[in-house]
């Protein structure tokens, strides 16, 4: 699949960005659309299935991702690490894991570890439905990875068939806070009306200027909650599944990921440009594709000893 390099956007249409810099929160658990994703907890009773202290000098097994596939598969030296090891996989019965060698500690999430550990994850997702793990997922041991297979066999069967041929898109959208309250203003007569009283008194203005305050913090967030729901709405018929996140400072109103199918990935593309184009008031900034990030919900219980 084609990658190209970010590019900043201005107002109106979007730029899919299929390689940012970065990406904050790789993670396992997250919680999902209930039709689309299923929710397990596999407890995992083997010798030494307990998180690796940081002190521990031996090798472990860095697990990025789990597929289907009763073959062997290898695919470079791509993995975490100062000198990249080779990310190979480790089976049991139908179910695979992605996996390189690693010292068992703690890993910091630098910028080159969580780009190391996305790397993989989009290289294996080229041509296989992935659950993805969370960042420094590490195991002890080759049996230890056997034993996680083993006993979640089941949830991750599962979860891969729901995920089958299916993709992570992600969508912000921001506003100009500066201009919608402008917006609203002209828009809306009872706070033009207190703004035009506040501007014509002589005497204490605090009560008014607090009445004014929520007037307009209202009205913001009904026109906020509008655009997502028009977004939404047209966005429904080309993507199986959303999860809303909460928005990031005072310019995002909308911090969404969509769940879209392999052959509906084009026309979520058109109908994202489409939308865009119509509300170039706005900015979206639009990435993937990724592995199903947000709508992945197994929960693993390690357990020691």
């Amino acid at each position: 699949m084609p990658k190209s390099k970010p590019k900043a956007r201005a107002k109106g249409p979007t730029q899919k960005t299929r390689r940012p810099a970065v990406r904050s929160k790789p993670a396992l658990v997250a919680t999902g659309q209930p039709a689309i994703v299923a929710s397990a907890a596999a407890a995992l009773s083997a010798a030494g299935l307990r998180p690796p202290l940081a002190s521990a000098p031996s090798r472990g097994k860095y697990v990025y991702c789990i597929i289907n596939s009763d073959k062997p598969l290898r695919f470079g030296d791509i993995g975490i690490g100062a000198e990249p090891p080779e990310v190979y996989t480790i089976h049991y019965r139908n179910l695979a894991a992605v996996v390189s060698d690693a010292p068992i500690e703690v890993l910091d999430s630098t910028r080159d570890n969580v780009l190391a550990h996305e790397r993989v994850n989009e290289t294996v997702m080229h041509d296989h439905t992935v659950i993805p793990m969370s960042f420094g997922t590490i195991f002890k041991t080759h049996d230890d990875i056997i034993e996680l297979l083993r006993s979640a066999f089941d949830a991750f069967g599962d979860v891969l068939n729901k995920m089958q041929n299916k993709l992570e898109f992600g969508l912000k959208v921001l506003w100009d806070p500066d201009q919608a309250i402008r917006d609203v203003e002209s828009e809306d007569e009872d706070i033009a009306k207190l703004k035009k009283e506040i501007s014509a008194q002589k005497g204490p203005t605090y009560f008014a200027r607090m009445q004014y305050g929520r007037l307009v913090d209202a009205a913001l967030q009904a026109r906020s909650e509008r655009y997502v729901a028009n977004i939404l709405n047209e966005l429904r018929d080309v993507s199986v599944a959303s999860r809303i996140n909460k928005p990031i400072g005072d310019k995002m109103i909308m911090n969404a990921a969509f769940l879209i199918s392999r052959n509906q990935e084009q026309a979520f593309d058109r109908k994202i440009k489409d939308i865009a184009g119509r509300l170039d008031q706005l900015t979206f900034k639009y990435t993937g594709p990724w592995p199903p990030y947000n709508f992945v919900n197994i929960r693993l219980k390690l357990e020691p000893a």
